[in-house]
């Protein structure tokens, strides 16, 4: 383009509650401190479903034309001005979760809630306030200041991390959401101790991943569970030692998860995102020091807490990308990854091209997948990439 946009195609998300749309959109070049991502990988998230079909309940409404995504991993086409930290052909990680490395957050070993650009962010604009992809003579919002359903994408420099050249691109796109998500949830918010007791609430990629970390910390009793059994062979590959289904059972599963455990878990960790199965997990844990973790995500739900579960010593607390600090800590997960200390390809059940996108939302939804990867670009051949009619340059 004349203006040294490029054009590509993109799932847009026209309005809320319909299927995404692959259409031809523009993505303009970076502008100071902005990196333009070629895509080649990523997946589809329960948030990404939710901020699609669940606009306005669970969710807090967006701004539409949308193009949805936040779990994918790239390569660098394009820098901005002011760009120090990136050149082209580096291999990258978008992420929603940003990171100055300057304020009080970032400064602190506390949190990673980083709050550069954020608000911005939420409303699907950049810094400037607008977005950097147009389709049909409009914007399309970039979602969370992401928007990997694009083949191409300019994302903030605080929001990128760059990770090693070795790195396979179709693996580690896990690691910009839900694994790191679940991981960190009993590493580093539950704290999860040796030959300790856990139930994790619900097994999906977060739930897994959470699995992953208890077994890492040593726990001796991983419970997982989930209301499809489907998945109880998947979560014992993860380390699960016991798999429940709450439908088993005529009693409310925390009572079940108290019998079993002798007076109740040590660690609980919640990973659906339901303030009812939120209130079970802190039931489920052992008064006078069980922690509870929600790792799951509403936006706009109560949830309900009888004050005594509380005033009996248990410990009651979120987690936000599982407590990473994400530019410096996903390239340690991806060395994780690469060292056989993290698993990733058990977490992808299907891979679509970006034209099936829409089959990997209902995979997700119908739960007969953990994750799907779609795949955008070759990373590889540029040639081979347009001559599959996937990129068209102008």
């Amino acid at each position: 383009w004349a203006n040294g946009g490029l054009g590509c195609k993109a799932a847009v998300a026209w309005v809320p509650g319909k299927p995404l749309s692959i259409e031809e959109v523009e993505v303009a070049p970076p502008k100071t401190h902005e990196v333009r991502v070629k895509i080649i990988s990523t997946s589809v998230c329960h948030t990404d479903w939710e901020n699609l079909y669940d606009a306005g309940k669970g969710m807090m409404s967006r701004p539409f034309p949308l193009v949805l995504g936040h779990e994918g991993a790239g390569v660098v086409e394009s820098v901005g001005p002011g760009v120090t930290g990136f050149t082209a052909g580096d291999k990258v990680i978008p992420l929603f979760l940003p990171y100055c490395g300057e304020c009080e957050r970032c400064q602190s070993v506390k949190t990673n809630h980083c709050r550069k650009n954020w608000e911005k962010a939420q409303r699907g604009v950049m810094a400037d306030g607008t977005s950097r992809i147009s389709c049909q003579g409009q914007q399309v919002h970039q979602f969370l200041g992401v928007s990997t359903f694009s083949q191409y994408t300019v994302v903030s420099d605080v929001s990128l991390t760059k990770i090693r050249s070795d790195a396979p691109l179709d693996k580690v796109c896990l690691l910009g959401c839900g694994v790191s998500t679940g991981y960190g949830a009993a590493l580093n918010a539950g704290k999860v101790e040796k030959d300790s007791s856990c139930a994790v609430f619900g097994l999906g990629a977060v739930g897994l991943a959470a699995v992953m970390g208890c077994k890492a910390a040593m726990a001796k009793r991983i419970i997982g569970i989930d209301i499809n059994p489907k998945k109880f062979e998947k979560a014992k590959v993860f380390g699960a030692t016991d798999c429940i289904n709450p439908a088993d059972y005529p009693q409310p599963i925390q009572e079940v998860v108290v019998e079993m455990t002798r007076g109740g878990v040590d660690y609980a960790l919640e990973c659906v995102g339901r303030t009812n199965v939120m209130s079970a997990a802190l039931e489920s844990t052992r008064d006078a020091w069980g922690t509870c973790v929600i790792a799951g995500w509403t936006e706009t739900e109560d949830m309900k807490v009888q004050v005594t579960k509380i005033l009996m010593g248990r410990t009651l607390k979120g987690t936000y990308f599982g407590g990473w600090k994400s530019v410096p800590d996903v390239p340690k997960l991806v060395d994780d990854y690469m060292n056989n200390k993290l698993l990733l390809e058990e977490f992808i059940t299907h891979n679509v091209p970006l034209e099936q996108i829409n089959v990997a939302f209902d995979l997700l939804k119908g739960g007969e997948s953990i994750r799907t990867v779609i795949s955008l670009c070759d990373p590889e051949d540029d040639d081979a990439t347009q001559n599959k009619g996937l990129l068209f340059k102008q």
